[in-house]
């Protein structure tokens, strides 16, 4: 009896260590964990998608390490003279199977947009892979909850 009390109680402690994140387990803040570039995002839920406002980067300031640098390779014209500071540059994650797919990560430093995946690793750890045109081509970066 005891050993079929054992073997239930590891079994189930094994099913819930593999477990999934619960969908809004990515919402909160989250900063760059050993990237070239130093990032804070703050990941929020609008409806059934997942959206997040880039908080502070560590290219994103001028000279003066002050005054937050404009968006003046974005694209869109009527959005160059915008501050980096704050803007909405994760857009439209969707959960899916365990994970965040079909977002978008626009990088104000370049001007450009890139297809965006995410994964939480666990509750406090959380993958995202950008990519141009297929995932296998893309650079992984990962964070770490700050709240």
């Amino acid at each position: 009896m005891k050993t079929l009390f054992f073997a239930s109680l590891m079994l189930l402690i094994s099913i819930t260590s593999f477990a999934q994140q619960p969908a809004d387990g990515i919402i909160g803040i989250w900063q760059s964990d050993g990237s070239e570039v130093g990032l804070k995002f703050e990941i929020y839920k609008s409806g059934d998608k997942y959206f997040g406002t880039l908080l502070w980067a560590s290219n994103m300031f001028e000279a003066d390490g002050r005054t937050p640098k404009k968006d003046f390779k974005n694209p869109d014209k009527n959005l160059q003279g915008r501050s980096r500071k704050n803007i909405v540059n994760i857009t439209n994650l969707k959960y899916e199977d365990g994970g965040y797919v079909g977002g978008k990560l626009y990088n104000p430093s370049e001007g450009d947009t890139y297809s965006l995946k995410a994964k939480l690793t666990n509750a406090n750890e959380l993958d995202f892979r950008g990519y141009m045109g297929i995932s296998l081509l893309g650079k992984t970066m990962k964070f770490k909850r700050v709240n």
